[in-house]
C-alpha cells in the first residue's frame, strides 16, 4: 500500500532525526536541537532499538550539556547581558 508507514520505518525515521539533531546540534541551537534529539531517540529506541537511536541520544545529550555549559561560562563572564 502506497504511502503506509509501518512501525518498523516509523521508528527507523525518528532515529535518524534523533541522529541529524544530534549532529546539527553539536554546532549550533544545541539547547533546542539537543534535548529533541534526546527524546527522539528514545521514542525510536523504544520501537525498535538501533545504533541511529542510540548514537542520537548520546549526541543530543552531549550537545545539550555543551550549550548549557556555554551558557553558563558567558553568563559568567558576562557576555549574555550588558558585559
Amino acid at each position: 500500500m502506497a504511502g503506509s508507514v509501518t512501525g518498523r520505518s516509523a521508528g527507523n525515521g525518528m532515529a535518524v532525526a534523533s541522529l541529524v539533531c544530534g549532529i546539527v546540534g553539536l554546532l549550533v541551537y544545541g539547547i533546542v536541537l539537543g534535548p529533541l534529539a534526546v527524546i527522539l531517540g528514545l521514542v525510536a529506541h523504544g520501537k525498535q532499538a538501533s545504533g541511529m537511536a542510540k548514537a542520537g541520544i548520546v549526541l543530543g545529550a552531549i550537545a545539550t550539556v555543551f550549550a548549557i555549559a556555554g551558557i553558563i561560562w558567558m553568563s559568567g563572564n558576562g557576555l549574555l547581558i550588558g558585559g
